[in-house]
C-alpha cells in the first residue's frame, strides 16, 4: 500500500475473483440509472456503430452494454482472467488484454472511451501516464468519461469473497483529475457527482466527461 502500484499483484488479483465478480456484479448496470443515462449519452454523441473502448472492462459488462446499444465495443483489461470471463459472457464485443498505461490499441482507433472505477488501481504519479495514452487511442474531439470515488483515502483488500488478493482501490480528488485530464490534451465538459445506491459500497461518485483536443 501507498503511493506505488504493483501491477503484477493487481493482475493477480482480478485474475482470482473474475468469475465470482462477473456472477456478482455482471448485472450491476441494472441498478444504476444514472451511470446508463452517461453512457447512452456518450454513445449518442459518438453516434451510431462507433468504435467504443472499455478501458479496465472487468467482466464486461459495461462493454456488452455498449455493444448491446450500438456501438463497436472494445473492452481491455489488465487481468486475462477477466478477459477471458468477459468474452465469454458478451460474445458480442472484442477483448483484449493490456494496461490503461500502453493501450493494446491503434492512434485515433476509437471515437470515445469510458474508464469507469480503473484509474483507481493507477499510482497518484501514473494517472497523467494513463490519460494521455486515452488521447492517444481517441480520434480528435472523441469523449472519454471516467469516474472514480472521491477522497484521499487508499483501501486495501488482502481477502475479497473469502479469495486472497493483494488490491488497493485509491480515492481521488475530482480538481487532480481534471487538471491531469487537461495536461493529457482533454477538456472537461462535465462533472457529477452521486452518493452510492443501496447495493454499492458507501463512497461519494464522481463522473467527469472530457473531450479530446
Amino acid at each position: 500500500m501507498g503511493d506505488q502500484v504493483d501491477h503484477a499483484a493487481v493482475r493477480r488479483s482480478y485474475d482470482t475473483v473474475a468469475e465470482e465478480y462477473a456472477t456478482r456484479l455482471g448485472n450491476e448496470l441494472d441498478g444504476k440509472p444514472l451511470d446508463r443515462a452517461l453512457l447512452g449519452a456518450l454513445l449518442e454523441e459518438a453516434g451510431q456503430g462507433a468504435a467504443v473502448a472499455d478501458l479496465g472492462c472487468g467482466p464486461g459488462h459495461v462493454t456488452g452494454w455498449l455493444a448491446a446499444h450500438g456501438a463497436r465495443a472494445v473492452g481491455i483489461d489488465l487481468s486475462p482472467g477477466m478477459v477471458a470471463t468477459a468474452a465469454r459472457r458478451h460474445r458480442e464485443a472484442a477483448f483484449r488484454e493490456g494496461d490503461l498505461l500502453a493501450l493494446p490499441a491503434e492512434d485515433g482507433e476509437f471515437d470515445a472511451a469510458v474508464a469507469l472505477y480503473s484509474v483507481i488501481h493507477v499510482a497518484p504519479d501514473e494517472l497523467g501516464r494513463a490519460f494521455a495514452e486515452a488521447h492517444r487511442v481517441l480520434r480528435p474531439t472523441g469523449l472519454l468519461l471516467v469516474s472514480f470515488h472521491q477522497g484521499e483515502e487508499v483501501r486495501h483488500l488482502d481477502e475479497w469473497w473469502g479469495h486472497e488478493v493483494d488490491v488497493d482501490f485509491r480515492f481521488l480528488d475530482p480538481s487532480r483529475v481534471s487538471g491531469l485530464l487537461a495536461d493529457a490534451g482533454f477538456t472537461v465538459e462535465m462533472r457529477m457527482e452521486r452518493g452510492h445506491y443501496a447495493h454499492e459500497v458507501d463512497t461519494r461518485r464522481v463522473y467527469l466527461l472530457a473531450r479530446r483536443t
